[in-house]
């Protein structure tokens, strides 16, 4: 039975399901791996963890997240995203004892309250409008164990020239208003907004990516 897309006003990339592999490591500059491990760091799962991965793509986080988790204590590493094309090859690639994909939008997640004890995101909300940011937020907020961990790595304000070309040829070439938000700094304000901890940057890539880290409160 063929995979049906989630409608959603974001930016999906069914298109380029079948190029993603390849194209991702050259837009990271081959620093693919360490770029993950410096999640997968942040996140430190322990073996029975639930983990959340927001506009997974083709599952390549997932996976590496998943690897550390036990099925047998629990542990689990979902990955959703609205492109049916990309779940299809996150499946077909990636799927695991510990690991599995949803076609689902984060701005409507089919989860319960309190499912979840980390929620990740690399480079989805650059592709999303303000708004749809903020429901995807609360989302993972809702979906979030009180205490939870959140850590998302996205285009932000830029910090070298480089950076900054970057992020605006591509805002303009791809005819991207959501782009433009993201490098505008919308996002420590809208992580906050959702319930979360005021995020840190820990860590920047190639001048326009940021990595921040927060977490639900406990109380």
């Amino acid at each position: 039975m063929k995979l049906k897309s989630i409608p959603t006003r974001g930016r999906t990339l069914d298109h380029a399901a079948s190029v993603y592999d390849t194209l991702e490591p050259v837009l990271l500059l081959g620093k693919q791996a360490e770029y993950d491990r410096r999640l997968l760091s942040l996140l430190n799962p322990v073996i029975s963890d639930r983990v959340l991965d927001l506009g997974c793509g083709t599952g390549v986080l997932t996976r590496v997240i998943g690897d550390k988790l036990d099925a047998g204590a629990g542990g689990e590493s979902v990955g959703i995203d609205a492109a049916a094309r990309m779940i299809a090859v996150a499946r077909k690639k990636r799927a695991s004892e510990t690991c599995r994909f949803e076609i689902m939008a984060a701005e409507g997640l089919a989860f319960d309250d309190a499912t979840f004890d980390a929620v990740v995101s690399s480079l989805f909300f650059h592709h999303v409008q303000i708004d749809l940011k903020q429901k995807a937020l609360a989302e993972a907020y809702r979906v979030l164990k009180p205490g939870g961990r959140l850590v998302i790595a996205d285009m932000h304000i830029p910090t070298t020239w480089m950076g900054a070309l970057v992020s605006h040829v591509s805002r303009w070439f791809f005819m991207q208003p959501q782009i433009g938000e993201n490098i505008r700094g919308v996002l420590p304000e809208v992580i906050a907004a959702a319930g979360f901890v005021y995020p840190e940057i820990v860590a920047t890539y190639f001048g326009y990516i940021s990595v921040f880290n927060t977490r639900k409160p406990k109380a």
